[in-house]
């Protein structure tokens, strides 16, 4: 017998077992004798559409058994919702109730995708920030600085909360940067606050894509601050991509030419200490129509220092209208 069997509490509501195709089903999933219990008690009151208190136990009660229900949390918050409006009760109170108990679920699952969905779907009713969602979302990333399902849940709050001038996610990338000046995922942040306020989430597509003045004091910020922290890791992808979309938006990497030379060696590549500078520096002989310097330095990076790209570099030098070539053994 089951806890919700032996109930007096549930004893007017009759179970709605799982159909798996008849007595014989192909592929069964073996499912505990509790969560299928609990399963079929749920079918029912989902089937009267019953919005109780019993009801949010039960949700609550199969989330954690299985986090990753996407229609347990929908009828959770559903039943959330329609409680607060039947008792009439203050829902920013309900919400941050229910965002207390959400923090206990959510710092045993990180990887959850589900929770976030909930999280955002509470707080879109909100008018304002609870003054305790970035401390709670900087324990999330202090357990997993590059967890995507975090950064983007932060993403949408910097949007419908319209953080972009506050004085909280720069300083928080900042704190990052200096930590792990490789976490990509902070490299990423600080372009969205920065840059993304202006971009449609649906197309993509930003103001100044359509004409719109570029803050030519912010990218000369911006670019700094990357050179800066290139000079801490040379070989670090993220901070040669975000100077690539900065000087991008000024229509030139040429600014930047002399600074990526730094990197490179000589002109066969001796002392080269960033493949990432000689890929910059090929791209920007190309723009100044320097084939040949350009062939070179894709030549360096198929051969030495990025063979196992060798198919993208020869595709590149190809663009230029030069020949493919081989790899060599890869440059440590």
């Amino acid at each position: 017998m089951g806890k919700y069997s032996t109930s007096s509490a549930w004893e007017d509501v009759v179970p709605i077992p799982q159909n798996d195709g008849g007595p014989n089903p192909l592929a069964a999933i073996a499912y505990t004798e509790e969560y299928s219990e609990a399963m079929s008690y749920l079918r029912s009151i989902m089937a009267a559409n019953e919005k109780s208190e019993r009801a949010l136990e039960l949700t609550e009660h199969i989330i954690r058994m299985n986090p990753a229900h996407y229609t347990v949390w929908l009828y959770r918050a559903n039943t959330l919702f329609e409680l607060q409006k039947q008792n009439q009760s203050n829902l920013e109170e309900d919400i941050l109730d229910e965002i207390k108990w959400l923090d206990g679920i959510s710092v045993k699952h990180l990887k959850n995708y589900q929770i976030w969905h909930h999280r955002q779907t509470l707080l879109s009713a909100l008018s304002s920030l609870p003054p305790t969602e970035l401390p709670f979302l900087a324990l999330m990333l202090s357990k997993d600085t590059k967890n995507y399902h975090v950064w983007s849940y932060r993403q949408w709050l910097v949007r419908h909360f319209s953080l972009w001038d506050k004085n909280t996610e720069i300083p928080y990338v900042e704190s990052l940067l200096d930590h792990d000046v490789r976490n990509n995922s902070a490299w990423n942040h600080r372009w969205f606050v920065l840059f993304g306020r202006d971009v449609d989430p649906k197309s993509g597509k930003g103001m100044d894509e359509a004409g719109n003045i570029v803050d030519e004091d912010l990218l000369d910020r911006e670019v700094e601050f990357a050179k800066g922290k290139i000079g801490l890791a040379p070989q670090n992808q993220s901070p040669w991509n975000y100077l690539r979309g900065l000087l991008r938006k000024r229509g030139s990497l040429l600014e930047c030419k002399g600074f990526a030379q730094e990197f490179v060696g000589d002109a066969e590549g001796e002392g080269c200490r960033s493949s990432h500078a000689l890929d910059f520096l090929a791209d920007c002989w190309a723009e100044e129509k320097g084939k040949e310097k350009a062939g070179k330095a894709l030549e360096l990076l198929a051969k030495r220092f990025d063979p196992i790209r060798r198919n993208y570099w020869n595709w590149k030098r190809g663009q230029l209208g030069l020949e493919a070539v081989e790899a060599g053994p890869l440059e440590v």
